[in-house]
């Protein structure tokens, strides 16, 4: 019997690392290979993936990568995916913006043969059992798409990220046509975008953003410093059109920024007047008044361009009162300390700052409640299965498919790695596949398992002490006072004493040890911890990080 297997390996029950397996005939096509952010309590941690480990495991039985546009929550984790899938890698399909975005990213990890192809909107493609093909949908990048697979079962449709926006900036409006055809044709299962489904009504057009930025920057006297995705081009495009009308210079801070403007040029997805851009060290050669600067760091990123701004960490760019810093984004969930804790820091700078909250400076990419009725109206699935939000929005997205009168029992809302099981039958979810997140530390990657993680959380809270002893080899008995060492352990205020008495302790603990005739060293340092975190925390109330070294001689 025929069947049909949509996995979700993130996007669900969270908004970021989005990444959908979907299996057939025994053969695999994955829906998008997304990142997010860490979370403050992730100390040191650079990046979150999805657990692709599923994939590890098939890494011969898929069929190809199609990825829906260029955003990083979507595309990010591709370098580290192929990395990982062995020799036979998959090609990866996509549009020209984000095709040439993953170039990119690949070329950066010296990943040069995978095979990357550009896909137009009115192109089908047969990839094994799968057909392949791409609609065109608008969001706040070019070459945003909507993937419909085609299975014997019928077509499985995931929307990615999208809007309905009639007057969109960049090309043609979402291929509504196209959807309606689709839902004539008989949609197996719709994969729907939740991201903004507790906001009623239709979401604004990206076309309102440009001519308030202008308003925004003519009311500004000093530098004006523009803060949003490097991936947002339309948004950078608005920026410079805005800067010209008002004859100011423009300067790209950032590299993500500067390389995503690079390609979008390329493409012709920006057009900038000839002597417009300056570089970062020019900044200072024109007056305040005549000055833009478009800069990462809009999600209040640890090492982006603005964040380092608002610390006065920034190699090229300090900033003074008088700037004026524009939000021109909103903080994806989960971000918005961040954001808040930069806001404040320009505000202690003397800068003005301007949110959307301010001004009609930002337009959202994905499409409001009555929006997502449309597309459920446009495409009538068969199943819904409610993608990219936390559980909230799931629900609230599975309320709506009740709305426009699709039964709950063909709505399922999921989770990462809950599988669902379609087939001649009906739907049902399967047994649960290994999920989960996977860390970017530097270039390398681990699990959630990793203690390096849970080291780090308690060198962050409580710090450390370390000790070392030294010990005959022949009796065990200590030759050598012991050496303390302690770092941002907080609230010290008795330290002189402390270290005595863990000095006592730790002698009493090796004479212990040579008394028992204990000589295995791993075994004294056991005995060691265990005397100094009971003193330690009977001291200090705090359970620092606490690492004997013993050393035979």
């Amino acid at each position: 019997m025929s069947s049909v297997r949509v996995l979700p390996l993130g996007g669900l029950g969270e908004i970021g690392k989005n990444m959908t397996v979907v299996e057939h005939d025994g053969r695999i096509i994955v829906v998008d290979v997304g990142l997010r952010f860490p979370t403050p309590e992730m100390v040191g941690i650079d990046l979150v993936l999805p657990d692709f480990s599923y994939l590890r495991e098939r890494a011969r039985d898929i069929e190809a990568i199609v990825v829906t546009h260029g955003h990083e929550d979507h595309l990010g984790a591709l370098p580290w995916v192929l990395r990982e899938l062995g020799d036979d890698l998959p090609p990866v399909y996509g549009g020209a913006l984000t095709m040439a975005m993953a170039r990119s990213k690949l070329d950066e990890h010296k990943l040069k043969h995978v095979e990357l192809n550009e896909v137009a909107a009115v192109d089908t493609l047969e990839l094994g059992p799968f057909s392949l093909e791409l609609i065109h949908m608008t969001h706040s990048i070019p070459d945003a798409s909507a993937v419909a697979l085609g299975t014997d079962l019928g077509t499985i449709l995931i929307t990615g990220d999208y809007k309905f926006d009639q007057t969109p900036v960049d090309g043609p409006p979402a291929d509504v046509s196209r959807l309606a055809e689709l839902g004539r044709e008989g949609v197996l299962l719709l994969c729907g975008d939740s991201t903004n489904v507790d906001r009623q009504g239709f979401s604004t057009s990206e076309s309102v953003v440009g001519p308030h930025l202008e308003e925004v920057f003519a009311r500004c006297d000093g530098r004006i410093v523009v803060t949003s995705f490097a991936s947002n081009i339309h948004r950078v495009q608005q920026v410079v059109d805005a800067a010209a009308a008002l004859d100011r210079k423009v300067a790209l801070v950032g590299r993500s920024m500067r390389k995503n403007v690079g390609i979008g040029r390329q493409l012709g997805h920006i057009d900038v007047p000839s002597g417009l851009l300056v570089g970062p060290r020019e900044i200072n050669d024109f007056p305040d008044e005549r000055v833009v600067i478009i800069s990462t760091g809009s999600q209040g990123e640890p090492l982006s361009a603005l964040r380092r701004m608002a610390y006065r960490d920034h190699r090229q760019v300090e900033l003074r009162e008088g700037d004026t810093v524009v939000f021109s984004a909103t903080p994806i969930p989960g971000n918005e300390r961040a954001v808040n804790e930069t806001i404040d820091r320009l505000y202690h700078i003397g800068c003005d700052v301007v949110t959307p909250r301010d001004a009609p400076v930002h337009a959202s990419g994905h499409g409001y409640a009555e929006e997502i009725k449309l597309m459920l109206n446009l495409v009538k699935p068969r199943y819904v299965m409610p993608f990219h939000g936390d559980f909230k929005r799931l629900r609230m997205h599975a309320q709506l498919a009740e709305a426009v009168g699709i039964v709950p029992e063909d709505t399922f809302q999921g989770e990462n790695g809950l599988p669902l099981d379609i087939d001649e039958r009906g739907a049902r979810f399967g047994s649960h596949e290994q999920s989960g997140m996977i860390f970017v530390d530097g270039v390398e990657i681990g699990d959630m398992a990793d203690v390096a993680l849970r080291d780090r959380r308690m060198l962050s809270a409580d710090g450390i002490f370390i000790v070392v002893v030294t010990i005959a080899e022949q009796d065990g008995h200590s030759v050598a006072d012991p050496e303390v060492i302690f770092r941002g352990v907080p609230f010290l205020d008795e330290a002189d004493e402390l270290v005595e008495e863990i000095r006592s302790t730790v002698e009493d603990t090796i004479e212990r040890a040579a008394k028992d005739e204990i000589r295995e060293v791993d075994v004294v340092q056991d005995m060691l911890h265990d005397d100094m975190a009971k003193l330690v925390y009977d001291r200090l109330k705090r359970r620092p990080m606490v690492l004997p070294v013993v050393v035979e001689v």
